[in-house]
């Protein structure tokens, strides 16, 4: 069977894999490119849509293979029942990750000599409001783990497991097919102390033949748990190098954030040069590298935080209410999908405001020795990762005005060279080469002393 390429990259995040082989103008001004997930070979998401005691968690991989050699083993808070499972929609996590990617905009100065100063920022265009089988339990002799449930759901093959200690389900996993990497002995251990449960998926290849799709889709799970958090331990057993993970978390309220390590913002609102613009990937791959050195290899970014019912600028129109309910934002409906009414949810009176937060890990077993925590705040101020070239004007200049603007140029030029070599940790020498190669306005070393000192 051909290689995949799938949505999100559970290897790399909490489940294991398996396998058998300028800032005064706000926000406005035009959209330019995003830093979105493809800038990154391995790059693990999850959508988390939480309130309260209640979770609804996307997940899906970016896994390389044959079919026949997938399985997921994700450690989950209490037993999950097949009323709370569903196959979800591909397209989900990459229309959030399009609406809330880092950006960068551009600006264009007017006529300093004009009569009266002419706004020539193009606004962002105004965003769209949002609209508002029976249970088998089997135990395993001798090995202290019980199958708390088996079901099927689309093309996945699912059961879940508890156990008493690890290497009795270890044995139990290899004994059902399941080749464990080294090491998964020891990182089960503490899942099995906090009484989690296993939920163990494979595909189903006949199913999967009959859906039409070439790809897997994401498996989303709902339940009700006073712990807010991502087990990333497990993902971390074939790792060789960092990772990469990016985490969309949904609530009523507004910013999540993590409690158990630090969240900084990732650095923004900073005026580069103009031949980023053909460059950007680059230039924010190799500036989250350098603040993630800077912060000693052990935060979280916060990447962007905005309600979801606007953007500015937009690079991706808000998602309708119908998207958002397929990620699993159950307060839109007087029911949470996807989970068995009877019990333990019910109804309850929510406000259908949706607040996104974007996470950035990039983790190793070293610097990240414990799982995720979250928690949910009130705090609804917006960010972004925003980054902004500023185009200089470049028409005839007569006036006084005109005069001290061309003069200004040469420092706001070289002001921005520094600023990206600050960033980037780049040679400020080959920026300024690139700045004058790429057609930004060349300055002489001395005008740029000259305007310094006000001649």
């Amino acid at each position: 069977m051909k290689h995949l390429k799938f949505l999100i990259s559970l290897l790399l995040i909490f489940a294991v894999v398996f396998c058998f082989a300028p800032t005064a103008w706000a926000f406005c001004g035009f959209y330019v490119a995003k830093a979105d997930t493809k800038l990154y070979n391995k790059a693990s998401q999850v959508a988390i849509a939480h309130t309260g005691d209640r979770t609804v968690l996307t997940m899906a991989n970016d896994y390389q293979g044959d079919l026949k050699d997938f399985a997921i083993v994700v450690p989950v808070p209490t037993v999950i029942q097949k009323e709370q499972v569903r196959v979800g929609n591909p397209k989900i996590i990459e229309r959030l990750d399009a609406f809330s990617a880092p950006r960068l905009v551009e600006y264009y100065d007017s006529d300093p000599c004009a009569p009266v100063y002419e706004d020539r920022l193009l606004q962002a265009a105004p965003a769209p409001s949002t609209e508002s089988q029976g249970q088998r339990r089997n135990s395993s002799q001798n090995l202290g783990v019980t199958v708390e449930a088996r079901f099927n759901v689309g093309e996945y093959d699912i059961v879940i497991l508890s156990a008493k200690e690890s290497g009795g389900l270890e044995t139990w996993l290899i004994r059902n097919g399941y080749k464990i990497p080294r090491g998964a002995k020891q990182l089960l251990k503490p899942y099995i102390r906090q009484n989690m449960k296993f939920f163990v998926a494979k595909v189903n290849l006949d199913e999967f033949d009959n859906t039409g799709y070439q790809n897997l889709r994401p498996l989303q799970i709902s339940y009700q748990s006073p712990k807010f958090m991502l087990p990333i331990r497990l993902g971390m057993i074939n790792a060789a190098t960092d990772q990469d993970l990016i985490v969309y978390i949904l609530s009523p309220k507004g910013q999540a954030e993590l409690t158990n390590y630090r969240t900084v913002k990732v650095p923004s609102d900073a005026n580069i040069p103009l031949f980023i613009k053909n460059e950007f990937g680059e230039f924010y791959k190799s500036m989250f590298q350098t603040t993630y050195t800077k912060e000693d290899r052990k935060v979280g970014f916060l990447e962007y935080a905005w309600d979801m019912g606007s953007c500015d600028p937009c690079s991706a129109e808000p998602l309708n209410s119908e998207e958002l309910k397929e990620a699993g934002v159950f307060w839109l409906n007087d029911f949470p999908p996807n989970i068995n009414q009877s019990a333990p949810f019910r109804p309850s009176l929510v406000s259908n405001n949706v607040f996104i937060t974007r996470l950035h890990v990039r983790y190793t077993r070293d610097k990240f020795p414990e799982d995720l925590i979250f928690q949910e705040t009130s705090n609804r101020e917006n960010f972004q990762g925003r980054y902004i070239l500023q185009h200089p004007f470049t028409g005839e200049a007569k006036c006084q005005a005109g005069r001290e603007y061309k003069r200004s140029l040469g420092k706001r030029f070289e002001q921005e060279a520094q600023t990206l070599a600050k960033l980037t940790n780049w040679n400020i020498q080959d920026i300024r080469k690139k700045m004058n190669l790429n057609g930004q306005v060349s300055v002489s070393w001395w005008r740029v002393l000259l305007s310094w000192i006000g001649l």
